[in-house]
């Protein structure tokens, strides 16, 4: 019995440094961060129940990591250690319970609480406040010298900004991150070269940081946010809420979701709060960190081998996970793309239960060289659909072919183009397209029908009430009542939502009709220019070439839809029914934005870039994407680009996010 708790202690331990050697050195992780702490939960409570069978180099008293060939190292003057993990309000009383018991009794604590970045820690050292060494974690004691790749991050200042007040000396530590838009570039740019994908922005970014050429580094578009300290000399600093005020006056960038907590309540509500807007985010969080606030108590908690007593994670639910593909099966969108889904076997990811997962088309099934019956890591992001990342294990034996006819109506599957990754549905009146069709139609964003929702629609399509756009206008009180749960005031409710979309503008109709490539944007332009559909439906190739924001894509793809006689009948469909052909004067009416010029600059968490334009337009106002002496204000979201520095150069008036919404509620 002794030797075999032995054996699975030395088990473990092998099973832990092979995944952190995947994790830290080779950037490509098979499982998910939670089975990792679960395998070294097991090890810790092995470790803790026979103590003789402790070493000295276990993974549960080290910080996980290796060191690539190619950088010189450098030791870290105080270690690098890595914070231990909660997942639950429990847990983290049991800390807190731990905190105050080393302290004295009655002692007040304070926290600071912070947004935990999926990204990779680095070390900056600034002596009489210029840079001189940027390093990574590495093993925790000794790190790689990075520090030509450190400098291509603009995120972190070359000397600091202290009015000659400068430390002495300084290890500034943070989280190199990045951004979710620059890893889906770095991604499609490998994509096309048929290199394999980067997992997670957290890979990319540590395969970014130990890249050889700089310039490469620099391509990559790299951001940091500071949020620890190591070794200082020659400045005083009481707590960590001073010391992320002093990197702000030293012109170190530092999250702005920040916040001091009273008490484990406050620190619970600033979880809350981020596990449901974390989406809004440009970057990836997969937690929040803990500290306590005071240094001098954090100097009497201590740390232990592997972490420091006084801060700990507290962990959002899980977002990868792995599992095995029972099935894979095509599914038909709205515009008839074929997109191949896997079946898995159900897993708990993200708070909730997976079962399918989106392979997005059938080169993808190719590239990711995936079978049913394979072991594979699968992600999810938001509401959407979960992805597969990789496979882990190939058990599958029969390659997957693309389908020849369309699983729903049996007509021929094509490819438009050979260059094209997608395979179509040539039939309109496919029952999957028409459903898909529908709910967008019907979407808030569309034609905005409260009520016509997926079991509406299903359930029209299936007992062929409705056939295309235009036959949801004929519905009846009668035809409603053959619904299901669709009782005498539900379908009150539904006829008067169909009621009052008639009267939604152009912009809305055109964007409702799903014609391909034409987006919200797209479609507002195109009804500004046209201000009727007749007119879009008639215009003639050197009409768009005339209109700045309207390609020539766009532009095919629109006379291709107005050409079809089935679109024809529709439209015709629609004047019968009484539906609103032309677009409003956006500046007929005054509104709070009246002969203003607006431009927007970097990423905005509460609504898209078009939706923030739309609500500018609705008070008489008029937006640009270029910022020039007639704008008269610019309002700057997250990581803002070159619009920023020009306004800044031109004196423009520049606001956050904050303020625009207080200016839009001013009364």
């Amino acid at each position: 019995m002794t030797g075999d708790i032995q054996k699975k202690i030395e088990g473990l331990r092998e099973k832990i440094r092979d995944h952190d050697y995947r994790y830290y050195v080779l950037s490509q992780p098979v499982i998910s961060d939670k089975e990792f702490d679960g395998l070294m939960r097991q090890l810790t409570e092995l470790e803790d129940a026979n103590p003789e069978y402790r070493s000295p180099d276990s993974p549960t008293v080290r910080v996980g990591g290796g060191l690539l060939a190619g950088f010189p190292t450098v030791r870290h003057r105080q270690p690098m250690r890595s914070l231990d993990n909660t997942y639950s309000f429990g847990e983290l009383k049991a800390w807190e319970a731990r905190v105050h018991k080393v302290l004295k009794a009655g002692e007040p604590v304070e926290f600071v609480v912070e947004h935990k970045i999926d990204g990779l820690s680095a070390n900056l050292t600034y002596e009489k406040g210029r840079l001189v060494i940027g390093a990574t974690r590495g093993d925790g004691s000794t790190g790689e010298d990075v520090t030509a790749n450190i400098k291509t991050i603009r995120a972190i200042p070359l000397a600091l900004r202290a009015n000659g007040a400068s430390p002495e000396r300084i290890e500034i530590r943070g989280e190199v991150y990045m951004d979710n838009k620059d890893f889906e570039a770095v991604n499609e740019e490998k994509r096309a070269r048929g290199e394999e994908l980067f997992v997670n922005p957290r890979n990319a970014a540590a395969g970014s940081l130990k890249l050889l050429d700089t310039r490469i580094v620099a391509e990559r578009r790299l951001n940091f946010f500071a949020h620890s300290l190591g070794e200082y000399r020659g400045t005083n600093i009481a707590s960590q809420w001073d010391y992320l005020a002093k990197l702000r006056e030293w012109g170190v960038r530092v999250n702005p979701y920040s916040r001091r907590c009273r008490n484990l309540g406050e620190v619970k509500a600033y979880w809350d709060e981020w596990l449901a807007q974390r989406d809004s985010l440009t970057y990836d969080i997969d937690g929040i960190v803990v500290k306590v606030n005071d240094f001098a108590q954090q100097k009497k908690l201590g740390t232990t081998l592997k972490s420091p007593r006084w801060a700990v994670a507290f962990k959002f639910p899980a977002r990868q996970a792995t599992t095995t593909v029972v099935k894979i099966t095509a599914n038909v969108g709205r515009t008839g793309v074929i997109t191949p889904t896997a079946q898995l076997e159900p897993v708990e990811c993200g708070g909730v239960t997976i079962r399918n997962a989106t392979l997005h088309n059938y080169n993808e099934i190719k590239r990711l060289g995936i079978r049913e019956g394979d072991r594979v890591l699968i992600e999810r992001a938001g509401d959407v659909i979960p992805k597969v990342v990789k496979v882990v294990e190939h058990r599958g034996k029969k390659a997957l072919a693309p389908p020849k006819v369309c699983p729903v109506c049996g007509t021929d599957v094509v490819k438009e183009k050979e260059a094209d990754v997608a395979y179509r549905c040539i039939n309109p009146s496919c029952p999957a397209q028409l459903e898909r069709g529908l709910l967008h139609f019907a979407s808030r964003t569309a034609m905005d029908i409260e009520g016509m929702g997926q079991s509406a629609v299903e359930q029209l399509v299936r007992l062929r009430l409705v056939r295309t756009f235009a036959d949801i206008y004929k519905l009846t009180a009668e035809d409603l009542a053959k619904l299901e749960l669709f009782k005498e005031k539900k379908a009150d409710n539904l006829l008067a939502a169909i009621r009052q979309s008639k009267s939604r503008p152009l912009s809305k109709l055109v964007y409702a009709l799903g014609i391909r490539h034409v987006g919200e944007k797209a479609a507002y332009v195109l009804a500004r220019h046209f201000k009727n559909l007749d007119a879009l439906a008639k215009a003639k190739r050197e009409d768009f070439d005339a209109i700045y924001e309207i390609g020539p894509v766009i532009a095919a793809s629109v006379k291709a839809y107005f050409a079809l006689p089935s679109t024809q009948t529709l439209i015709e469909e629609f004047k019968a029914r009484g539906l609103t052909f032309t677009e409003p004067d956006a500046a007929a009416a005054p509104g709070k934005f009246s002969g203003k010029t607006v431009v927007f600059t970097g990423e905005l968490s509460g609504f898209s870039r078009f939706r923030a334009e739309e609500l500018v337009r609705n008070q008489a106002g008029t937006t640009s994407s270029s910022v020039s002496k007639k704008t008269d204000f610019v309002v700057a979201g997250l990581n803002p680009g070159s619009k920023f520095d020009k306004a800044k150069k031109l004196g423009i008036r520049i606001i956050d996010e904050k303020q625009f919404l207080k200016m839009l509620e001013e009364r």
